[in-house]
């Protein structure tokens, strides 16, 4: 390898999985400095998002799972920051390689599982319902990268009605400045009692209603990361309002999808984000059919590799159990059923791509070392 040029060796191990750039750091100081540095952190997350390599999908069922997305074959238990028996442990985005965690309690930290390096965020500024009465409370987060600052942030969005106290807040942290900071309010009420917003185009968005009882439109709310405001993006002309509406992300898209109970699922693309009439039915699935059973609600999660196959996730109602399904776009079918191996049967699908972004900070810790900090107590007690 001494032989070769630079821009060679440069791009050779960007092409590289994580774990193997994991061993070569010990290889020389040279090595070290080259694959820590911030420039050839950069030039393998992007030629991994280019290439689509290095994909896992994450599935969140209480405890989190990993399966590569180039076999989805087995699933393997992840250890994590957040871990617990107590307190189930959700996925409020990936963005970059990073996971932000989340669970009922309110913990919120960044995770690399590739390093295994993770942050855990200040407490927060928000006053959340007391346990037991999280059916008082709308909350949604997201997760995502702010190009213009090179900024990593989490925001959060509240409405609390209790007896004694009917409240509503956002705020917004900072990876740079390690801390959370308050946002202005919107005048709209969250959809759903829990839910997570959807990174695209530099921007998060979720779901809301008119705080007017009279007008029960669905709109899609924006926050953009760069100049942290609020807007309003057009969503799909419908006039069928009897159905389970939800936005997501395909292929870096906003979609929304409209679930019309064991009868159809609707998949709409916005292909020109921010333009109205560049929404675009992608497919429809009717069921029960020939190729699906009746499910309940599904979504979108990714394309396969080659683009003519998407991945969906389908929640029955039967069995009250998830399942991924991959459905041909062209021939309008479903394909094969997706059975991982060791994976839970209820789940939230999630992508995460393989890289090297780190946390830093004073604050960063190591999943190992907690893993063997957690046994060495437990022998303790």
């Amino acid at each position: 390898m001494s032989s070769l040029p630079d821009e060679v060796i440069l791009e050779i191990l960007s092409r590289l999985p994580v774990k193997p750039l994991l061993c070569f750091r010990c290889v020389s100081k040279p090595w070290l400095a080259l694959i820590d540095s911030p420039q050839f952190i950069k030039l393998h997350l992007k030629q991994s998002l280019k290439t689509t390599t290095n994909l896992s999908l994450i599935l969140s069922g209480g405890y989190l799972y990993s399966s590569d997305f180039d076999s989805l074959d087995t699933a393997i238990e992840l250890d994590h920051p957040l871990k617990t028996p107590h307190y189930e442990t959700e996925i409020v985005g990936s963005c970059n390689g990073l996971l932000c965690l989340s669970n009922k309690k309110e913990d919120v930290a960044l995770w690399n599982p590739s390093t295994r390096k993770y942050k855990k965020l200040p407490v927060t500024t928000l006053q959340f319902a007391p346990d037991g009465y999280d059916f008082s409370q709308y909350t949604v987060s997201g997760f995502g990268y702010d190009e213009t600052s090179d900024d990593y942030k989490v925001v959060r969005s509240l409405r609390l009605f209790l007896a004694e106290n009917s409240s509503s807040g956002s705020e917004v942290y900072s990876l740079k400045n390690d801390s959370w900071r308050r946002l202005p309010d919107y005048p709209y009420n969250l959809r759903y009692l829990r839910s997570f917003a959807m990174l695209v185009s530099g921007a998060l968005h979720w779901l809301v209603t008119s705080k007017a009882e009279s007008d029960s439109t669905i709109l899609i709310l924006a926050f953009d990361l760069g100049v942290e405001e609020y807007r309003l993006v057009p969503h799909p002309d419908f006039s069928d309002k009897d159905c389970h509406m939800t936005d997501g992300v395909l292929g870096g898209c906003l979609t929304i999808c409209y679930s019309y109970y064991f009868t159809r699922l609707d998949v709409w693309v916005m292909k020109d984000y921010g333009v109205k009439e560049s929404w675009t039915k992608l497919f429809s699935v009717m069921e029960p059919s020939s190729s699906f059973s009746s499910f309940q609600y599904g979504r979108p999660v990714a394309y396969s590799k080659s683009g003519e196959e998407v991945l969906l996730e389908q929640y029955r109602l039967e069995d009250k159990n998830n399942r991924l399904v991959w459905y041909d776009l062209k021939n309008k079918k479903k394909v094969k059923n997706v059975k991982i191996r060791g994976a839970p049967v209820k789940f939230h699908a999630d992508f995460c791509c393989g890289s090297l972004v780190p946390l830093g900070g004073n604050r960063e810790g190591n999943t190992k070392k907690q893993q063997a900090g957690d046994k060495k107590d437990r022998k303790k007690r």
